[in-house]
């Protein structure tokens, strides 16, 4: 067997027959490459060289990383089995356990999310500048207004927004689209505004977010943008639009919105992955409770 050929089929296998999404076909090629230099010369890697890589990893990367990179190959000789290409998966026999550190997602204060928001506003060029403003403040206020993801936002297409209804349809992961209402009347406004300004660059481009080359806004430089907007603003910690995702979510059920209601809002195939956001809201309200409770205010003294 060539597994340097059997990993290119695999990967064809991956685009056009499970019509996998550009980021997750970037990481297996990244994942399945590494895992060929390493087991190079060998016709059919087994359970040996399979956990000599493994603890290579270790040596290299985060446990988050690591199970991911391993999923990749997992998933390579599942298919390699299912195609009755190898003899025995040996990954039966690899026994693989994780224990990740539990780190709660980055959220921005509500105070700092007004402060940017507020700096951005009053910027307010004249001329041409406009039309970059207005589509950056669009940008912003949709992150925060939908918790989608950065990609999700870049990739939104001219005909998935309807400004009449307020509805965006988003593309979300694995091809799932879902529709999120807009739910203020300012950022809807904002967005028409936008739109008028920006009508025949969006247009030809095909995207609602348009460069100033006229090409979609990508994600990277939605990330600039926001890092740029927020030390404009005096804020010294680095504000990300995940930040924003996690910030709506949280703010979400603080405010008591339901869980599956969130789940849906922001994608996630399962409502596991949301509940992360619950803890979040809790540890957020103790906070809460530690800095603005009267009786942590009253000077009684100590107990006899």
């Amino acid at each position: 067997m060539n597994l340097r050929v059997e990993v290119i089929e695999y990967l064809e296998y991956c685009t056009f027959r499970k019509s996998l999404s550009k980021n997750t076909m970037k990481a297996y090629r990244i994942d399945l490459r590494q895992f060929l230099e390493f087991v190079a010369g060998t016709t059919e890697p087994g359970k040996r060289q399979i956990e000599a890589y493994i603890t290579d990893l270790h040596k290299q990367y985060q446990q988050r990383t690591i199970k991911r990179k391993l999923a990749s190959i997992k998933a390579f000789y599942t298919y390699l089995e299912e195609e009755e290409r190898i003899r025995e998966n040996p990954f039966r026999k690899i026994r693989i356990k994780f224990k990740e550190k539990k780190t709660l997602p980055r959220i921005i204060p509500r105070k700092e999310i007004e402060q940017m928001l507020r700096s951005m506003y009053r910027t307010k060029p004249e001329g041409a500048r406009r039309k970059t403003w207005l589509r950056d403040l669009s940008v912003v206020e949709l992150c925060f207004a939908t918790g989608a993801r950065v990609g999700e936002i870049s990739r939104i297409g001219a005909g998935n927004v309807n400004l009449d209804t307020g509805v965006i349809r988003i593309m979300g992961k694995g091809g799932r689209e879902r529709d999120i209402h807009i739910g203020s009347e300012s950022v809807l406004s904002l967005l028409r505004t936008y739109y008028e300004a920006n009508r025949e660059a969006i247009r030809r481009s095909g995207s609602f977010f348009v460069s100033q080359r006229g090409n979609r806004f990508s994600e990277q430089s939605i990330r600039l943008m926001m890092k740029k907007y927020a030390k404009q603003a005096g804020i010294e910690r680095t504000i990300t639009p995940h930040m924003f995702r996690h910030s709506f979510a949280t703010y979400l059920i603080e405010a008591g919105a339901d869980i599956s209601y969130v789940k849906e809002l922001l994608g996630h195939s399962s409502i596991r992955t949301t509940q992360i956001y619950i803890h979040l809201a809790a540890h957020k309200k103790a906070e809460i409770l530690r800095e603005l409770h009267p009786r942590n205010q009253m000077n009684i003294g100590p107990a006899a």
